[in-house]
């Protein structure tokens, strides 16, 4: 087949993605389903349509502000539309890409701020040395907390309300240079780094970071790290720096989890809503926890359609101000169809000497200390 013909076969391919309804079950991203194209061949390239829609309602309590229950977009995972494709180059070598973009359900806007592909953006190459990729992704501290958590950081149960966020967008990595290396008996290893691109400095706001991951059995293992230079070119600063040891355990019946974090830095560990939620005078809240510690335990337990999570997450502060936080969760998903779930979370946390923590979810930074949520989550 010419040049010319494969184009127009890729073409034609796109537009069929677009207007055929989805009909395969092929997992992608956060477990959801696929439709997959064949576009030619000989190429071996195939496209990929897929998605996510939750949405449910939240009733938030204990902030200055008084409580508060939204419908709310992306409470267990954010909604979205993705795009990926893989073209095979021969020799074990495939070229890949993936766009994703965030949906909000209740407005129908795009979500991350508006940006189009904000959820996931890059392309890159795989082979038998590993993979590639240059965009924005998700930051490897983040996917070793997605591990441990059994909220898979999503609900009001969600560990990023005490464990910290990492990367320049919400767990995500603008201008992210990536590598992934899946090695023999069980063995992962992952670099990625993120030039700052300020003009006058080679190190102002550079990221990188990084992981080891192990499997054996039963058995998961991961260790994540994130380094953020939080300099500018006219002021220094010290780093943030997140370390997170992650460790999951699937006993068939139950399955258990476990994470230790340690942050250390300006802006290692700061809450996700920072405009001062609870009210408090502003020499309470003054300066910002610069060395802390995380521990998260968890169990979920499966049995039929029904799946029952819990929780513990701590965060104590080395500091002298120790604002330390507590937060419980519980939750129970009910699975109607292989892809479809409704799912409820309640979760309590414990702020200590002016700590401003909150319960938010998978899309949003919450607003008080008591929240429950209910909803209903779609893949396909």
């Amino acid at each position: 087949m010419s040049a010319y013909g494969k184009r127009v076969m890729v073409l034609g391919a796109v537009v069929v993605a677009a207007i055929v309804p989805a009909t395969a079950t092929a997992a992608t991203g956060a477990g959801a389903g696929a439709q997959v194209v064949a576009v030619s061949a000989a190429s071996a390239t195939t496209l990929t349509v897929y998605g996510l829609l939750d949405v449910g309602l939240v009733r938030e309590s204990g902030g200055a502000t008084g409580a508060v229950t939204r419908l709310t977009s992306g409470l267990s995972n954010g909604s979205r539309l993705g795009f990926k494709g893989t073209e095979s180059l021969g020799n074990g070598w495939s070229a890949l890409f993936v766009l994703e973009s965030g949906v909000q359900l209740d407005s129908g806007v795009i979500g991350q701020g508006g940006v189009l592909f904000g959820r996931q953006s890059f392309v890159g190459l795989s082979g038998p040395a590993g993979t590639l990729t240059l965009g924005r992704q998700y930051t490897a501290h983040f996917d070793t907390l997605a591990l441990a958590d059994p909220f898979a950081s999503g609900t009001v149960g969600d560990a990023k309300n005490l464990v910290p966020s990492t990367g320049d967008a919400a767990t995500r990595l603008t201008n992210a240079i990536h590598y992934a290396w899946q090695g023999q008996r069980g063995w992962r290893l992952e670099v990625q780094h993120a030039p700052g691109e300020v003009a006058g400095s080679a190190s102002a706001g550079r990221q990188w970071g990084g992981a080891v991951g192990y499997t054996m059995g039963a058995l998961q293992l991961r260790l994540g790290y994130h380094y953020r230079n939080n300099d500018t070119p006219t002021t220094h600063l010290s780093a943030a720096r997140n370390t997170l040891l992650a460790a999951v355990v699937n006993l068939g019946a139950v399955k258990l989890h476990a994470a230790y974090g340690i942050d250390r830095g300006i802006n290692s560990a700061l809450p996700r809503n920072g405009g001062n939620p609870y009210g408090y005078p502003a020499p309470a809240i003054s300066g910002q926890t610069t060395d802390s510690t995380d521990v998260l335990l968890g169990v979920s337990a499966p049995w039929g359609p029904h799946t029952v999570l819990a929780s513990y997450v701590r965060k104590d502060d080395h500091g002298a101000t120790a604002r330390d936080a507590r937060q419980v969760a519980l939750g129970h998903r009910y699975a109607l169809a292989p892809r479809l779930d409704t799912y409820m979370v309640l979760a309590r946390l414990r702020n200590h000497n002016g700590a401003s923590y909150t319960l938010g979810n998978a899309s949003e930074t919450g607003t008080g200390n008591r929240a429950v949520s209910a909803g209903i989550r779609y893949r396909f």
